[in-house]
C-alpha cells in the first residue's frame, strides 16, 4: 500500500478548515480520513510559514528591483555600445576617404 500524497492546495484547504474552528480537528480527520497527528503537522507548519509569505513579497519586490536596474544598465551599455559603433564607421569612412589606405570595415 503506497502512501497518499497531498496536493498543497488540498492541505491548505483543510487547515484553514482547522482554523475556522466550525468543526473539531477529530471531524475533519475523519470528514477526509486523515489521520489527525497529519492534520497537527500541517497546521503547525502552515502557522511557522505564515509570516514567511510576507517576506517574501517583500524580497520580490527587491528581486523585480535588481532586474529593473540590470535592465536599465544594459539598455545604456546598449546605447553606448550603438553611438560608439556609429563614431567608429564614421571615423573609419573619413580615414578612408583621406588616404585610401586604412581598409573600410564594418562588422
Amino acid at each position: 500500500m503506497s502512501k497518499r500524497q497531498y496536493t498543497a492546495e488540498f492541505k491548505a484547504k483543510v487547515v484553514l478548515e482547522i482554523l475556522r474552528g466550525e468543526e473539531e480537528l477529530g471531524a475533519i480527520a475523519l470528514k477526509y480520513q486523515i489521520n489527525p497527528n497529519l492534520l497537527r503537522t500541517w497546521r503547525a507548519t502552515f502557522l511557522e510559514k505564515a509570516p514567511s509569505l510576507f517576506e517574501e513579497s517583500r524580497a520580490a519586490k527587491q528581486a523585480a528591483e535588481q532586474v529593473r536596474e540590470a535592465a536599465d544598465r544594459e539598455a545604456a551599455m546598449l546605447k553606448t555600445i550603438g553611438q560608439l559603433t556609429l563614431e567608429r564607421d564614421f571615423l573609419m569612412a573619413e580615414a578612408h576617404e583621406r588616404n585610401r589606405k586604412v581598409p573600410l570595415r564594418r562588422d
